[in-house]
């Protein structure tokens, strides 16, 4: 697993539950693995009491599977799961860039054109997880930009199940244009295109559907049958 410094003002429970979480999407924390709370907790140098919350917490989402008397494990991808949360992220994210045609200021394009710019580069050293990184902080952005965080933060608990397919097909997927069809809703939204910015992010958020196969190639033993 890995472990990164606590934030500052960051409670041991919030704390277990980002790193538990970032080790999930990272597959640090592999599909069908076990986690045992001493173990995180002697890792993260708290105690067992904020782990167990932050276990619990996720086995809410179903993304950490709670057996009684015998422990927890990290849960087989089960396709179901990503398809409700991509459904959960296509209604609210069409939604988020149609208004952003009209909300996104001058100021607001050239924070996402230097987003971009750090996609491209990280895409081309091929360093995936800083890549996942700012491809997160760009679909944040979006919503940022029409004053929506808060819908944000709670729609991004259920996503995690499709953040760990979206992991895998940086590896696994030959052909990505994660950043080209980023570039291509960034284009649309500084035209005010509001029907061509939603047809592009309902294009980018079903792709994971025809990457599946080339996925599951990779990883077949992390899906759930």
């Amino acid at each position: 697993m890995q472990v990164k410094p606590r934030k500052s003002g960051e409670i041991a429970r919030e704390y277990a539950l980002r790193i538990i979480k970032d080790n999930i999407i990272s597959l640090d924390l592999e599909p069908g693995s076990s986690l045992n709370d001493m173990e995180v907790s002697a890792e993260l140098g708290v105690s067992r009491t904020p782990v167990r919350e932050a276990i619990m917490e996720l086995s809410k989402s179903k993304i950490i599977e709670i057996y009684p008397q015998k422990g927890s494990r990290i849960a087989l991808i089960d396709l179901e799961l990503v398809n409700e949360a991509r459904f959960l992220r296509l209604v609210l994210e069409r939604a988020i860039v149609e208004l952003a045609c009209e909300m996104a200021t001058q100021e607001d394009i050239v924070r996402l054109e230097e987003n971009l710019k750090l996609q491209e580069f990280y895409a081309a050293q091929g360093w995936s997880g800083e890549l996942l990184h700012f491809d997160d902080l760009f679909h944040e952005m979006l919503f940022s930009i029409c004053k929506k965080d808060l819908i944000y933060n709670i729609s991004n608990g259920l996503s995690i199940h499709s953040d760990r397919l979206r992991r895998m097909a940086l590896f696994a997927v030959k052909d990505l244009k994660v950043v080209s069809d980023h570039r291509r809703i960034v284009d649309a939204i500084r035209a005010k295109d509001r029907q061509l910015a939603g047809t592009i992010l309902v294009e980018h958020l079903t792709r994971y559907i025809g990457e599946e196969k080339e996925v599951r190639e990779v990883y077949p033993h992390y899906f759930k049958d």
